[in-house]
């Protein structure tokens, strides 16, 4: 049963709670406690009285303690074990436990107080009203403390809060200034006019800048003073133009007190004049520097991606070009090998295209899209034992120098490409060197268990190079070497296979003072299966099996097919996937298919491949691509792989090896 307040009682109310087996005692307690004017709710059990407290709040409890089932003992035990409820005030109400024992045992239990039935209105009612006070003062309390933490959100209306509050903080002065100096944010109120002094600053400006804030107020050109040159203009015209539109908000870098600049952001609004007549300029000031570099580093690396994504783009239309030139140069060169001059011409072309392939993988290698074949190996064995090739590679100027750890570092990763990673890197440096300095390669495991990763340092003596310089230093075609002094896809080439192995790669560097490239790559627990060594290179085998050859690239199929025909193959052709299935499913016996992998239509090599098998079983696959892209990513796959351009020999080998069913070699190069 409730009761609410009569008409015209005062808006600041609270409940009582009034638990009463007995309806008549309960009646009469709501009836002397009425005219308080809050609202009375009543409960007729211990069960009741608890569903209740957990949904509302009752400024104070008058309970019986005499009741059945749950009496007034076991109901306040449960009450003060409940951590939202168990400051509520608990007052008993009894007519049968008189006796001390009864009245300590209720005060144990947590009452307040006790009054004996029948009770007197008036006192009743006198201790309610203080109980009820005492509630509605904490809820004061609680209301003003939640509006001061409104107004430390809301700083652009801090002074109007301050002059109101003024008062109520001084009480909490002492707690408020440590929650001040604790936040990452410094308030500030200035002057309106040039140089916008201080007319207070908090105390968080000491970790920000490693000056007190007394030195702001008592130095009013400290603020302007110590901003980067190029920004103080923008600086003041913001702080002018607050007085016309009511804000500002501009970001500047500042010198402070180490000598380093820190990116400050300053942003707050412009008061009109109070009671002392002058206005002011308030504002908050955060330290977003390392927002700023973190958005730099993002952003530089949606360029590399965006790099990276146009260099794979082009990687199959530029590997089928090459597959032409390559595959009709070797054909051409098997036709006039008693021409010499022609010869001579055909290996010009064979070369440049096969530098072109070179480019290729460099690109490729950088947009993190290379094919890697990763197995576990020891860095410093590695690095110990390329040391020489490096060695010949850099000149008898340079001087290595190995410093590595005295532990193995084992990592899972592709051997050759980390041998052409060094490489690079150490070209690299000779150049910077001018072929002559100290080239140090260090090696050091992690710092801690949690790290996991290896660290390898490549340093050198160097002229060293800008910030500028070396933001872009991983840039594929990006090169500060003359015309015809590089390609720009060395350190491209380092980034994308540290990057595609799970690592990262770094580099420090200023003019003068050299370079170092580091590079972080994660370690594992197996450890390396000993190699049984390189077969010998096999002659080119022929065949006389019949194979179906699935490219939609005329030029290339048209090569593809003088090849094989050239091996003694009796080849098919279909020019995209849908053909290929249709001369599937007819009654021509075939071998082997041969099948690009990029393909219009809807159906790709791999899908095609699936199918094909599963018609029939007994057909033999191998799949080619100049470049898989995201297709290796989503669609993994167990059927051999022959890389873009390939040669004939490479070609003839491969298929025999499918043919023979050589898994050991024909298995070389697989899905990613």
């Amino acid at each position: 049963m409730r009761r609410r307040p009569k008409t015209g009682s005062s808006p600041l109310s609270a409940r009582v709670l009034i638990v009463d087996d007995d309806e008549r005692n309960a009646f009469a307690a709501s009836e002397a406690l009425e005219i308080l004017g809050h609202e009375l709710v009543v409960a007729r059990s211990g069960e009741e009285a608890l569903r209740l407290l957990l949904t509302q709040e009752f400024a104070v409890i008058l309970l019986d303690l005499h009741m059945p089932g749950m009496d007034g003992y076991e109901t306040a035990r449960l009450i003060r074990e409940h951590p939202r409820i168990r400051d509520t005030p608990i007052v008993f109400v009894t007519a049968v436990f008189r006796d001390e024992a009864h009245i300590f045992q209720a005060y144990t239990v947590g009452a307040v107080d006790v009054v004996f039935k029948p009770a007197d209105p008036f006192i009743l009612r006198s201790k309610v009203s203080i109980l009820v006070d005492l509630h509605l003062k904490t809820l004061e309390v609680r209301r003003q403390a939640e509006e001061r933490h409104a107004l430390l959100r809301e700083n652009a209306r801090i002074s109007e809060a301050r002059l109101e509050a003024e008062l109520a903080l001084r009480r909490t002065r002492e707690r408020q200034d440590a929650i001040l100096r604790s936040l990452p944010v410094v308030f500030t109120a200035r002057t309106t006019v040039h140089p916008f002094g201080a007319l207070f600053v908090s105390d968080s400006i000491a970790p920000m800048t490693g000056f007190e804030s007394s030195r702001f107020v008592e130095e009013p050109e400290i603020g302007l003073d110590r901003i980067h040159p190029d920004d103080v203009a923008g600086v003041v015209a913001c702080l002018t133009k607050a007085t016309e539109t009511g804000s500002y908000a501009c970001e500047y870098r500042w010198r402070c007190a180490d000598g380093e600049y820190r990116i400050f952001l300053d942003q707050g609004v412009w008061t009109p004049a109070g009671e002392d007549g002058t206005a002011q300029i308030l504002g908050t000031l955060l330290d977003v520097t390392e927002r700023r570099q973190l958005e730099e580093q993002l952003t530089q690396a949606r360029k590399m991606e965006a790099v990276g994504q146009l260099t794979g783009g082009v990687a199959h239309d530029f590997n089928n070009l090459l597959t032409v030139v390559l595959g009709n140069a070797d054909i051409l060169l098997r036709r006039v090998e008693d021409d010499p001059r022609v010869v001579k011409h055909l290996a010009a072309i064979r070369a440049a295209a096969e530098r072109g392939h070179t480019l290729t993988r460099q690109l490729l290698a950088f947009s993190r899209r290379q094919k890697l074949n990763p197995e576990t190996v020891d860095l410093n064995a590695l690095i110990r034992n390329f040391a020489p090739l490096m060695q010949q590679a850099v000149g008898e100027g340079v001087t290595i120098e190995l410093r590595l750890s005295a532990e193995p570092l084992y990592a899972h990763l592709d051997p050759t490409h980390l041998e052409t990673a060094l490489l690079n890197l150490a070209v690299n440096a000779r150049d910077a060197m001018e072929g002559v300095g100290l080239l140090t390669i260090e090696s050091e495991g992690p710092a801690s268990p949690e790290e996991a990763r290896a660290r390898i340092v490549v340093r050198d003596t160097g002229a060293g190079m800008t910030g500028e310089v070396a933001a872009r230093a991983f840039e594929p075609f990006y090169t500060t070497k003359e015309v015809g002094g590089g390609s720009g896809l060395g350190l491209s080439q380092v980034y994308g296979f540290v990057s595609q192995s799970g690592g990262q790669v770094e580099v420090s560097s200023a003019p003068g003072q050299g370079a170092a490239f580091e590079l972080r790559l994660p370690l594992t627990d197996a450890r390396p299966i000993r190699s049984a060594g390189a077969a010998p290179a096999a002659e080119v085998e022929n065949g006389s099996e019949s194979v179906l050859v699935v490219e939609d690239d005329p030029a290339v199929l048209k090569l593809c097919v003088d090849l094989l025909v050239d091996l003694g193959y009796d080849c098919d052709v279909a020019g995209d996937a849908a053909a290929a299935m249709e001369r599937l499913e007819s009654d021509r016996p075939y071998d082997l298919l041969f099948s690009d992998v990029v393909m219009p239509g809807g159906m790709n090599g791999i899908e095609l491949a699936r199918r094909a098998v599963a018609l029939r079983p007994n057909l033999q696959v191998l799949l080619t691509s100049g470049y898989l892209g995201e297709t290796a990513r989503h669609e993994p796959h167990d059927f051999p792989l022959i890389d873009k351009p390939y040669k004939r020999a490479e070609l003839a080998a491969r298929l025999r090896a499918v043919l023979s069913g050589d898994l050991s070699r024909s298995c070389e190069t697989r899905s990613a």
